[in-house]
């Protein structure tokens, strides 16, 4: 269960119901206090008995709450008696106000209205309802302080998710003043989900804010020019997605320069979930920090960062790319517990079970000089072998053994678990690519055997994120290269300085009078050679500068 939160001390994040709460207890004091003022200077001008401002202040709140009238009873002046009497009347209606604030929402049944829960809102994202896990994308949204309020027609899990501290209110996104009960018109962002109602909540938020963003979640890539026209900037496909960053993350392999070195290798360790490295951020890992190691690219919930960002955080199923002596790096790896080396390099024979959306969408993404065998149990979806992929015979007939990658992309997680099993009973060697659809099944997946896997839920709400934090999601790339070049353009500086991230290429390592050295603090003199690793096109790019 997720802690509620405290009370903030920024009146912008204090909801409707905690600013009501403040406001009254700041009202109260104050009549309090001008009741204490007005006692004190009236027993001693009009009644010649002096009090002090205690016991002025103990009298107010004894006549306030009707449990007494003090040693001062009876006043002799018409203005005293008309002020106590006063303070009475005040005491009752101060009485039925702290009931129904304070008192009633507590104890009655009747739930408080979600509304009372937001913040202040301007400049937030509305979640127009989300179908997958609600809290694994509002997570997210927190982690980057991205503000927010999800309008979901459950009411049961709206008010489940107000209890654990969420925004969540109550409503149809599709009713115009529900989207308004989430200030749809301050808002920058609007997330949609909801399937063939799509058009419909789109249109109905453009009404009160032409300016929206919006990004939505279809069945299908084949809505997308069709959301497109009612006004969606960019359609999100997830099963595709998913699909085809499995095998952009199967077929991203390193190529070696001419001229390069044996002394220079390049690997991939598996971050996995038993790791002391998770929620370890970047500079702050042992691959980081060690002065041979350079971390070239990073694999983040099929994202491909190169290089990595500094304060992003290790999660089980990241993949760095690594690169140093061969040595070093198998060293560095067999010390850190819960990584593993990535089986296979390069692929040339690639399975593929599932050929739903993300299945056509994993094959289209495959390269043209990698062979592909199709599995699925549907014979109309044309696949090289019909059959069931959680049978020996069926991946035997896809020749499973002798291919260098299997990527598994069928509708049910309990048959993806279960097909990962039977493949890795029949191959110790072909590296395992999953979808997943419950975030909660990865862990299962890389137990049954699987090398690498995605869930939906997972990289749906990042990518959600990343758009509405203005991150830069790069695009996967063909190739990570690494190449030899002339120094000249670096003299002065170090291996660890002379690298550009902005432009995607990386500084590994120096070739001295013949000796290779990856040290961070390797200086850079003119006559020098460096080795460069980086995509093809921020290679092509540093070719292109350096020429």
């Amino acid at each position: 269960m997720r802690e509620l939160r405290g009370i903030s001390l920024d009146p912008a994040d204090l909801t409707y119901r905690q600013r009501l709460i403040l406001a009254y207890a700041g009202g109260l004091v104050s009549v309090v206090l001008v009741f204490t003022g007005l006692y004190y200077w009236g027993m001693a001008a009009l009644e010649a008995r002096p009090r002090s401002p205690y016991q002025a202040f103990n009298t107010v709140i004894e006549v306030m709450t009707t449990t007494g009238f003090g040693a001062d009873s009876p006043w002799e002046t018409p203005w005293m008696n008309l002020f106590v009497a006063g303070m009475q009347v005040s005491g009752v209606a101060v009485g039925f106000v702290t009931l129904r604030v304070l008192v009633i929402p507590l104890f009655e049944r009747t739930p408080v209205n979600l509304d009372d829960q937001l913040t202040v809102k301007d400049g937030h994202v509305v979640v127009a309802e989300y179908r997958r896990d609600s809290e694994v994308l509002l997570d997210e949204l927190e982690a980057l302080d991205v503000d927010y309020v999800l309008v979901e027609s459950d009411r049961e899990e709206a008010v489940r998710l107000s209890d654990d501290g969420y925004q969540a209110i109550d409503g149809d996104p599709e009713d115009s003043e529900d989207l308004q009960r989430a200030s749809i018109g301050k808002a920058d962002v609007l997330i949609t989900d909801t399937d063939d109602r799509t058009a419909s909540v789109v249109l109905t938020a453009l009404e009160h804010n032409e300016s929206l963003r919006v990004v939505s979640f279809t069945a299908s890539t084949r809505r997308k020019a069709a959301l497109a026209e009612v006004g969606v900037d960019r359609s999100v496909a997830p099963h595709a997605l998913i699909g085809q960053r499995l095998a952009e993350k199967a077929t991203t392999p390193v190529a070696v320069g001419e001229g390069a070195s044996e002394e220079v290798a390049v690997r991939e360790i598996l971050v996995r979930r038993d790791s002391p490295l998770h929620g370890v951020r970047v500079r702050e890992s042992p691959l980081a920090s060690h002065p041979e190691l350079t971390l070239v690219a990073g694999w983040f919930d099929g994202e491909l960062r190169m290089p990595p960002s500094p304060d992003e955080r290790l999660t089980p199923n990241t993949v760095l790319v690594v690169a140093g002596p061969a040595a070093v790096i198998d060293e560095v790896a067999g010390e850190i517990a819960g990584v593993q080396r990535s089986r296979v390099r390069e692929h040339s024979r690639v399975v593929v079970a599932g050929l739903g959306e993300g299945g056509a969408a994993a094959v289209e993404a495959l390269p043209d000089d990698v062979s592909v065998t199709t599995v699925d149990e549907s014979p109309e979806a044309n696949p090289d072998v019909v059959g069931d992929a959680t049978e020996p015979e069926t991946l035997e007939a896809a020749n499973v053994a002798d291919a260098t990658a299997l990527v598994v992309t069928v509708n049910d997680d309990a048959t993806a678990l279960l097909t990962v099993a039977m493949a890795r009973s029949l191959s110790d060697d072909v590296e395992i690519l999953v979808r997943v659809t419950d975030t909660e099944k990865a862990t299962a997946a890389f137990r049954a055997g699987a090398d690498y896997v995605l869930s939906v839920q997972r990289v749906s709400a990042r990518l959600v994120a990343a758009e509405v934090h203005g991150e830069r999601v790069m695009d996967p790339v063909s190739q990570i290269r690494l190449v030899r070049a002339d120094a000249s353009p670096f003299a002065g500086q170090t291996v660890a300085t002379a690298s550009d991230p902005q432009k995607g290429w990386t500084v590994v390592g120096v070739v001295h009078d013949g000796a290779v050295s990856t040290n961070q603090a390797a200086a850079i003199e003119a006559g020098d050679e460096v080795f460069v690793a980086g995509s093809d096109s921020a290679i092509r790019g540093f070719e292109q500068s350096v020429d």
